[in-house]
């Protein structure tokens, strides 16, 4: 395709479009949880699968949907998924019980995987060498608005409407998107290769079963899908190593950089996975927060992110890809090591400062992390290289979500006192339900102590990406410098 197509600039718009519409989602439903959960009368689990429900299903089809919108058409699939999300997120605005949240959350998720890896692809294919990084810096900007106006814009529809209103955005915002995709975009599509379904069957099977067995972990070892996770995944990777045109190039792993850094994404993610999800509730239940100060509270982050990004851009040509990685890791562990020491009687400027540091560190670390990743990814498999991309970051998200969530939940049971009523062990929004004073400051206590374990452990996870980036992500300077070249410094955009 031309190299400068007149209505890029257009396009890139579109793209922008299309991924706000996703985090501004993820981002403004942690604000809803607690009016949510009281409104449809959903209990901890239920909660869990409406946040899950999504990350399952979207996690699990990303890598088919990258490897479809580069057979069939990455306009194309994109704005079905567009369609779809639109669509589902009408039907969870009038969800009336859990049950149909859920049902509407699972169809947002197969909508958000056909969005996701196409609009990286198609910015990778519409841009040139010379442009690409402007282009990305603008998306990031895009995607850090939305993270920081999601939740702020959460708060404000809950306050004035009610908590279906932070699904109801969604739908204005798919409408435009499609409506600009079929005026303004080309299709572009990859080499015609022959479909791999068994492949896409095993990899869905493989990350389905994974995270489902991590959110049934704290209820008892479901060994039905802890079977399906080893051996759709064993099996993914036994056919794609032996096919003959794979539907994932499984030898990008042999590549030091790119593996080093995916690993890296993983953890990290790990990390960030549950953040949201327990210190909303922090805010809320522990401090008191109305939804619309819980979502400005997060200002802090999403500012530090922004600025940083183009401040780890911007050095992370100079400097190299593994040394603002490095450093914005420990960063990062600095600030989760800050909130492990929150308690019920933090003040906003500590937790301030600690969500800032946490942004700043990712300001840092993920442009050049994912610039790393996806230079390795040849141009004509840019719809599933990006969705390789967008997979290690949901997969590590869903097990942060998981695990963290699991590690809350167990931790606030079990430090609850014995004379408490069962229903108050469950969670800190059905302890504070009772009404009791004594039960309430307990519950307080019980959450902060648990959250307080979580953060301990996300701080390891992302140590330990740093080390795994410090080690294995050594290469020569020469080669270093070239793969800086090809490819420009790419923002996270979950």
């Amino acid at each position: 395709m031309e190299a400068k197509n007149p209505r890029r600039w257009w396009i890139l718009i579109v793209l922008c479009l299309s991924t706000l519409v996703l985090v501004i989602d993820n981002m403004v439903l942690t604000v809803a949880v607690p009016p949510l959960a009281a409104d449809l009368g959903a209990t901890p689990q239920d909660i869990q699968w409406i946040l899950d429900s999504y990350i399952l299903v979207f996690a699990g089809l990303l890598l088919t949907a990258g490897s479809l919108s580069d057979r069939f058409g990455r306009r194309k699939v994109m704005i079905i998924g567009l369609a779809l999300f639109g669509l589902s997120s009408l039907a969870a605005t009038f969800a009336a019980d859990p049950v149909q949240l859920i049902v509407a959350r699972t169809v947002m998720g197969i909508g958000g995987a056909l969005i996701m890896p196409s609009t990286l692809s198609i910015l990778i294919t519409v841009f040139d060498d010379t442009e690409r990084r402007k282009a990305m810096a603008a998306w990031s900007a895009v995607a850090m608005v939305g993270l920081v106006g999601g939740p702020v814009l959460g708060g404000a529809l809950i306050a004035w409407f009610w908590w279906g209103a932070v699904f109801l955005i969604n739908v204005p915002i798919a409408v435009i998107a499609i409506v600009a995709a079929l005026a303004l975009m080309p299709e572009s599509k990859g080499p015609k290769v022959k479909p791999d379904p068994l492949g896409a069957i095993l990899s869905v099977v493989g990350m389905t079963g994974l995270v489902w067995t991590i959110i049934e972990a704290p209820h008892g070892l479901n060994w039905t899908s802890l079977a399906a996770a080893v051996l759709g995944l064993v099996g993914f990777v036994v056919w794609e190593l032996r096919v003959k045109e794979p539907m994932v190039p499984l030898n990008l792993f042999r590549n030091r950089l790119f593996s080093g850094s995916s690993l890296s994404l993983t953890l990290v993610q790990i990390g960030n996975g549950g953040l949201l999800l327990v210190l909303t509730q922090y805010l809320q239940y522990v401090l008191d927060y109305t939804p619309t100060q819980a979502g400005l509270a997060f200002i802090p982050m999403a500012g530090a992110s922004l600025l940083f990004n183009a401040l780890g851009a911007t050095l992370g040509a100079k400097v190299g890809n593994r040394v603002m990685i490095v450093a914005g890791l420990l960063t990062i562990a600095t600030g989760f090591g800050l909130m492990s020491t929150l308690d019920a009687d933090t003040g906003f400027v500590f937790t301030a400062f600690a969500l800032f540091v946490l942004g700043a560190g990712g300001g840092m670390a993920m442009p050049s992390a994912i610039a790393a990743l996806m230079s390795t990814v040849p141009p004509a498999q840019a719809g599933v290289g990006s969705a390789l991309n967008d997979t290690i970051q949901q997969a590590g998200a869903a097990l942060g979500v998981a695990v963290l969530g699991s590690v809350v939940s167990a931790g606030f049971t079990n430090a609850m006192p014995g004379s408490a009523p069962e229903a108050a062990t469950r969670s800190i929004g059905e302890a504070l339900a009772l009404g009791d004073g004594a039960i309430a400051q307990a519950a307080r206590s019980a959450f902060t102590t648990a959250m307080s374990d979580s953060f301990l452990i996300s701080a390891f996870a992302v140590v330990g990406a740093a080390v795994l980036a410090l080690f294995v992500m050594r290469q020569p300077k020469a080669a270093a410098t070239a793969e800086q070249d090809r490819q420009p410094a790419m923002a996270a955009h979950h």
